[in-house]
Formats: C-alpha cells, structure tokens, sequence
C-alpha cells in the first residue's frame, strides 16, 4: 500500500473512530451540535430569527453557514451526523491539499501530526464549529505564498466564521511579501459579509460578537482561572464554580474577579500586540516567510489561548494550524513543540469530555490535570516567542542588494507578456 493510501486510510479511521466516541464519552461532548447549533439554524430555516442578524450573537455571522449546511446531510442520520460529515468532508478537502501525491515528507509528516491531534483532542476536534474553521485555515495558509489573494480569502471565511483565524491573518499581513493581496482578500470578504448583514437589516449586530466576548466572566478552563479554580477545590469561602446560563459555560469567581476580568482583554491585546510588533520588526529586516510565518502565528494563536478569559477546550485546536505549517516548511525544528502540542491535546480530552463533572465538582484530579494542560500552553506560547526572537534576519546591506536585484530584474523584462 503506498504512502499516501495509508494516510487516507487513516484519515478514514480516526474520523469515524472520534465521531463514535461523541455518543459514546460523557458529557455529551457533541451536545454543542444539538443543543445549540441545530436550534438556531432551524430558527433561521423556518423564518423565525436569524441570530447575528435580528438579535446579537456571540459569533461572527458566517458562522451560521455551516449550521445551515449541516441540514443538507442530515436525511442520512439525523443533524448531529450531517454535522460530523459535513466536517469530515472539509477535512478531507484541506487533507488532499496537504498531502498531495505525498511526496513530500514535510507534508506527510504535518498529516500524520493533524490526524494524532483530532485522535488525541477527541470529539470536540469534530463537534464544534471551530472544526469548520481548522481545515479553512490550513489550506488558506498552505496557499499564502503561491495564491495569497485565496489564502487570505480562506482565512478572512474562517474569521467571520470564528475571530480566532485574525490571528493568521495578521500574520500572513505581517509575513508574506504580497500583504496587499493579502489585505485585500479580508477586505473583499469583510465587504461581502457585512454588505450581506446590512442588506439583511442586521448592521446593528454586525459586530456584536465583540462586545458579547469583552462581556464574559472567568471561564472555567481559562489559565487566568487556575487561582480561583484551586480555591474552589480547597472550599475557600467566597470561591466557586458556576453557570452562566447567557454564555452556556461555566466559570469560575472568588476574591477581585472583577477587576481581573476587566483587565484580561486589555492585557491580551497587549500581548498579541507585542508579538506582532516583535514579528514586524523580523520582516522589515528581511525574515523570509519560511521562517517568519510559523512562529509569528503560533505564537499570537497561543498568545490568544493563553491571555483569554475564555478557554473553552476546542480552543486547543487553533495551534493545529501553525504546527502543520511549521512542520511542512521545516519539520526537523518544529517536532518538538507538535509532540508538546499532542501532549497538550491528550490532556484537554481527560479533561474534557472524560473527567468534566468532577472538575465541575472541583475534584483535585481534574483540576491537576487542567492546571498541567493550561500551564504547557504558556510553555507553547514561550516557545513561540522565543523561536520568533531567534528568527534570522538579513543585514542591511543583504536587503538593499536584494531589493537592487529585484529592480534590476523587473527592469530587465520584456514590455509585454503572453496570455495563456
């Protein structure tokens, strides 16, 4: 059997592997499928509200696409299949494109990495929407050099999808030499999508996602919730977990739980901010995009998980995407952090679905585990900054030698050029 056949093969066997485990694991681990997303789709198809458009919503408003779409398939099993399949099918997509004729070791080696996350993360690496947005961001990041018009495009989807993908983007703005085509991809989508919402009569909810995000408490599994989580679990007075019945999570509250909440967002733009400032300073000196893009996104993905308020656990499958960039382009210098990436995926899924109700009942066990889990996205995100402040850069004189060089070629060029 070749290489590539046995990839499929794979891929084949850890999709329905993981889909079953969603009916099978506790805590309903697909309940975000039926609970949620069906409802507000069969609100939209039978003209009763459409969410993000007659009333606030917490995402983005393409989000509700794929919920859409999922009913297309649900005359097989029902909607929470027509969800899984709908999600195996973009995977399978991104797939193809990233393994090709699998000639490529790089290549075969980032599959092998993507397909052990899915395994290792468990049913919410299927059963949330941020699956749509995964395999959107591989191929849009895949063709960021080649077609950086369609990689921005496929990244600017996933964003209005879920805001998390802005993280790729600035950084493809920061890294690829062709930012124009990359900025002018988001804008071309952000135009459509909002002339959609103001032509639908929802501009007033355009971005009300924003302001439901900056309006949350301390999620449960968010690393700024640790303290209070272990307060909880030794019964300190005033500590507790609790349900907020607006977001649909639990979170988690104690001693100035106010004042931290109200500096989470400022301190993660803060951070995010930094590392895209670190990242422009390699490219205005010359960093190729080989060795520039895949820390620069890692690093603001991370810097996104680890300065949020909100840790929802399929959060963990945003650092797929830079992982599989990094270990297309380069795989020897980025196994290490996809191991740590897969270690980080196992114990998000003894967390959650697996352990969840006794984190819920602030058990010692869970509450290590979550804490381990949360600390080793710090180490990611450590990482991530320092390979990004190691990147190597050209002299000055490299970059004007290089700029001549262009101009003298681009000068040296025949006036006209053959269509084909």
């Amino acid at each position: 059997m070749s290489r590539r056949a046995i990839l499929w093969v794979a891929f084949a066997l850890v999709h329905v592997g993981v889909a079953t485990l969603g009916f099978v694991l506790p805590n309903q681990p697909m309940g975000d499928v039926y609970l949620v997303y069906e409802p507000w789709s069969n609100r939209a198809l039978d003209g009763a509200g459409i969410v993000g458009i007659t009333e606030g919503w917490v995402y983005p408003q393409l989000a509700l696409v794929p919920m859409v779409l999922a009913h297309g398939l649900s005359w097989i099993g029902g909607y929470t299949i027509g969800w899984v399949l709908l999600v195996t099918l973009c995977d399978a997509l991104a797939f193809g494109l990233l393994v090709g004729r699998a000639r490529s070791r790089g290549r075969c080696v980032a599959a092998w990495f993507w397909l052990a996350s899915i395994a290792l993360l468990g049913p919410i690496a299927l059963y949330r929407i941020d699956a749509i947005t995964v395999p959107l961001a591989i191929a849009g990041c895949l063709w960021l050099v080649g077609r950086p018009w369609l990689g921005s495009i496929l990244l600017a989807v996933a964003t209005w999808i879920k805001v998390w993908p802005a993280a790729l983007l600035a950084a493809a703005v920061i890294a690829v030499r062709r930012r124009l085509a990359v900025v002018g991809g988001a804008i071309v989508v952000s135009t459509l999508t909002l002339g959609a919402v103001a032509a639908a009569g929802g501009l007033r909810y355009a971005f009300g996602f924003i302001g439901d995000q900056t309006g949350r408490g301390l999620q449960l599994e968010a690393p700024i919730s640790t303290l209070y989580l272990w307060r909880a679990v030794a019964r300190i007075d005033g500590s507790f977990i609790y349900y907020d019945p607006d977001m649909l999570t639990f979170q988690v509250t104690g001693p100035n739980v106010d004042v931290v909440v109200a500096l989470m967002t400022p301190l993660l733009v803060l951070a995010v901010g930094a590392v895209a400032v670190l990242g422009a300073m390699k490219a205005r000196r010359g960093a190729s995009f080989a060795v520039l893009f895949p820390p620069l996104a890692l690093a603001l993905v991370t810097g996104f998980i680890a300065f949020n308020k909100v840790g929802s656990p399929q959060y963990l499958t945003w650092i797929v995407v830079p992982l599989v960039t990094g270990l297309v382009l380069d795989r020897r210098r980025w196994r290490s952090p996809a191991a740590l990436a897969l270690l980080i995926a196992a114990l998000t899924q003894l967390v959650y679905p697996l352990t969840y109700s006794g984190l819920l009942a602030a058990q010692p066990l869970p509450a290590a585990l979550l804490t381990a889990r949360n600390l080793l996205v710090v180490v990611l995100f450590v990482w991530a900054v320092v390979r990004l402040a190691r990147v190597p850069v050209r002299s000055a004189s490299g970059v004007a030698a290089a700029r001549d060089a262009s101009l003298r070629a681009a000068r040296s060029r025949p006036a006209s050029r053959s269509v084909r």
